[in-house]
């Protein structure tokens, strides 16, 4: 039987039909769309795929991402690359993908040659080590039972990361707390060492957490048949080298939440308390009132968390 390792690389592993042409399949995780790191991922595996492997290797620093329509779960994802600009030292690829012939994601990822410079970072936060907080328990089955089939699969299903929360919480009956958090995460197996591989892993996995932070200070969730959420942009950026299946701590704070819109920021560090790589993003959360929902809605499932 595959692995989920496997099944996610194999995702991530564009089929090539043109010079700046791909094609990626989409997987079905839970959510009721397809999953934004999913989007997020391929598209920067697809702007990889457009690097010259021959000349000086130029890794990604950053991505900036909008989200623009619902992916369909049933249905591929074609990605058309834009080789913007090859100068000196840094390299820019726009990336569209399309569904059903529209866009349904835009993404700029920008390209540097490694080059030596001062150095300076925030201090990694002082938390537990991974390996002395408890896997989170799973669900009783009566209380699985009782949530939607696309929700008992995603809180159920045995996904190719670990995660483990230094300040767990409870996901259906969430208390009202400050939007901060601390989630030691890693890939449940190893990988070859390409760093192509590990960026566009640690793309798909950023997705993860980030944006339900900001539910934190409003006792909901996105289990809550009431809560719409969704995420409109995504921003990333890479500091150093790291592993994605080496254990990673992401921080995330959540400094506003107005108009329906929630703001998110992340901070992974890696074992040894190197910034890795930081992350933003803004998304939709929308708590609907029986008066804003059809009179035979069904609960909504997470989009993309």
């Amino acid at each position: 039987m595959t692995s989920p390792v496997s099944e996610l690389i194999e995702l991530l592993s564009l089929e090539r039909l043109e010079d700046n042409l791909f094609r990626g399949q989409s997987r079905d995780i839970g959510t009721k769309y397809v999953f934004g790191g999913q989007v997020l991922g391929q598209a920067l595996s697809a702007a990889q795929a457009t690097m010259d492997s021959a000349s000086a290797p130029r890794n990604a620093h950053s991505l900036h991402a909008y989200f623009l329509r619902a992916g369909n779960i049933e249905a591929p994802i074609v990605y058309v690359v834009d080789r913007t600009r090859d100068g000196g030292s840094f390299s820019v690829r726009r990336v569209t993908a399309i569904q059903h012939g529209q866009p349904i994601l835009f993404l700029a990822a920008s390209f540097q040659k490694d080059e030596d410079s001062a150095e300076h970072q925030l201090s990694m936060p002082e938390v537990p080590k991974p390996e002395d907080i408890e896997p989170a328990p799973a669900l009783a089955p009566e209380v699985l039972a009782t949530l939607p089939t696309k929700v008992q699969r995603w809180v159920s299903r045995q996904g190719p990361f670990e995660f483990r929360h230094v300040y767990p919480r409870d996901e259906l009956n969430p208390p009202k707390r400050p939007p901060y958090q601390h989630v030691w995460f890693r890939l449940s197996e190893k990988v070859g060492d390409a760093p192509e591989l590990h960026r566009a892993l640690l793309a798909y996995c950023s997705d993860f957490h980030l944006l339900g932070t900001a539910t934190f200070p409003h006792g909901i969730s996105y289990y809550h048949p009431n809560v719409q959420m969704a995420s409109l942009d995504h921003a990333m950026w890479f500091h150093r080298p790291f592993r994605a299946d080496d254990w990673l701590l992401y921080s995330i704070d959540s400094p506003s939440a107005q108009s329906s819109r929630g703001l998110a920021r992340g901070m992974i560090y890696d074992r040894d308390g190197r910034l890795v790589a930081s992350t933003a993003q803004e998304g939709l959360i929308r708590v609907l009132h029986p008066e804003d929902r059809p009179a035979r809605a069904v609960p909504q499932e997470p989009k993309t968390k």
